[in-house]
């Protein structure tokens, strides 16, 4: 299986970026992100750097001093592992104790309740 990079939450907002352009140049993150967030573009230049060091996204020279970065790790691959890790933290990995706490907590709708009725009975399938 492959190895999942610990990834902080504003390594995430970079990621994001880079999941739905498929490939970016810091300054295309820079511009994205200096739209969503108040972090200057030395800041999003460090987490870009950081992403690098722990092998979440590649850097490629363009040939000028641009460099094109792309992700390593997948949407799917990171929301996986972030999925499992989340359970076992937080409810010592038991999903059943998991969804009973949501249903109690949250206010779940009659069609979300068909829903994962349905998605259930397709698992037994």
């Amino acid at each position: 299986m492959k190895t999942i990079p610990q990834i902080s939450e504003s390594e995430l907002e970079v990621m994001k970026i880079l999941w739905a352009l498929g490939q970016a140049t810091s300054a295309q993150i820079i511009e994205r992100l200096t739209q969503t967030t108040e972090w200057k573009p030395k800041t999003i230049h460090t987490l870009i750097t950081r992403l690098g060091a722990k092998g979440a996204i590649k850097a490629e020279n363009t040939g000028s001093k641009a460099f094109i970065y792309f992700p390593l790790v997948s949407e799917g691959e990171f929301k996986s592992f972030a999925s499992r890790s989340f359970l076992e933290k937080i409810y010592n990995g038991s999903l059943n104790l998991m969804l009973a706490t949501f249903i109690k907590e949250q206010k779940i709708s009659k069609e979300e309740i068909d829903g994962l009725k349905k998605l259930l009975d397709e698992e037994e399938s």
